[in-house]
């Protein structure tokens, strides 16, 4: 039977509205938008000094600072803040060097959008993207107490060593969700004598609590700690001589109780404990103005918190709580305050037209 007008236009319409609406698809892989950071340069009696991935085996110089972080899309924003936020108190900001590590799975690789994101935000900075293979560590995580402690991008940590390259001694990791309010220099200059971390160590906390009663009711486990004077330590702030992590085979000592974790459910907190089960109690102890963390409240509720006493050096939103989202609901803590400052995203509006 011959299709009328009225009907006709029906389907075409159904078909135009049919096609449309596959096209917001794209707008998945979209990344958030940064205003452009002012350009940070050396104060007088930095060294002139560059540095490039290309020379692998480049000649250690301490000049020059090399800070690791991961990228992704959850905690870009607060990662683009943590940058700022080092650039903007560092002496010599021309001479930091920035590693960024994001997630490749399933044949996709997000570099290019990042590294749009990083030279459009910053671009003056000197940085490195590199990819960290989600297989790496495939079967090996357990879930946690926090979804977002169970993202294969919580564990790249584990892995520095092996994304970098040979010619980085020395490395600051930083976590996405802090600031630096202090020349990141001085935390550079640690003397980590024979060890091969450094960290704010907290003593007082409750170490029992880190791990589940099953480990501890097993000798041999608990005899992991014996001759050691374990303590907690945050593993969002660290400072890693990687040459004597590669001699010393580290990644395979905390891929070890990985699988353990898999086996025998030993404790609860992503990526954290096996830092505890390998390092606690071999630690350089770093001033505990270099993590104030804990901002972000705890793993379930993520409440607002005090800073600790003393001075700071850098404010650490460890936790559940993030500034940037309790800051966009309307709800932010007293000390969200202090992150709003660092805070590059561009608020959509409609009226602006950039």
């Amino acid at each position: 039977m011959p299709l009328d007008h009225g009907r006709l236009y029906f389907l075409l319409i159904v078909l135009v509205l049919t096609t449309t609406v596959r096209f917001p698809a794209t707008s998945a892989v979209e990344l958030p938008k940064f205003r452009e950071a002012p350009a940070f340069r050396n104060g007088r009696g930095c060294p002139r000094t560059a540095w490039s991935s290309l020379d692998q085996h480049s000649h250690y110089n301490p000049s020059i600072i090399h800070i690791a972080m991961t990228l992704d899309t959850t905690y870009l924003r607060g990662s683009i803040a943590g940058v700022f936020s080092v650039l903007q108190h560092a002496i010599c900001p021309e001479n930091i060097v920035f590693h960024f590590i994001a997630a490749s799975h399933h044949n996709r690789r997000p570099s290019d959008l990042l590294r749009h994101v990083i030279t459009s935000t910053f671009p003056y900075l000197t940085f490195h993207l590199y990819h960290f293979d989600s297989n790496l560590v495939k079967g090996k995580i357990s879930y946690s107490v926090r979804r977002a402690l169970d993202q294969p991008l919580n564990y790249a940590r584990i892995y520095l060593a092996d994304i970098l390259p040979s010619g980085v001694r020395r490395i600051i990791y930083f976590d996405s969700d802090l600031i630096v309010v202090d020349d990141v220099a001085k935390l550079w200059n640690i003397n980590l004598g024979r060890r091969v971390l450094g960290a704010p160590e907290y003593c007082h906390a409750n170490f029992t609590n880190y791990f589940t009663p099953k480990f501890w009711s097993n000798a041999a486990f608990a005899a992991s700690f014996k001759g050691r004077r374990a303590c907690y330590f945050n593993t969002g702030v660290m400072v890693i001589d990687l040459w004597k992590w590669r001699e010393g085979k580290y990644t395979e000592k905390l891929e070890h109780w990985m699988r353990v974790q898999k086996r025998c459910r030993i404790y609860e907190l992503g990526s954290l404990p096996p830092f505890l089960l390998v390092f606690a109690g071999d630690v350089e102890g770093v001033e505990h103005r270099w993590n104030q963390h804990g901002l972000g409240g705890d793993n379930l509720e993520g409440l607002c918190r005090d800073l600790h006493p003393g001075p700071v050096s850098l404010l650490h939103w460890s936790g559940k709580g993030k500034p940037w989202l309790r800051l966009d609901s309307k709800r932010p803590c007293p000390l969200d305050s202090l992150w709003a400052p660092y805070d590059l995203y561009r608020h959509s509006s409609l009226f602006s037209d950039s």
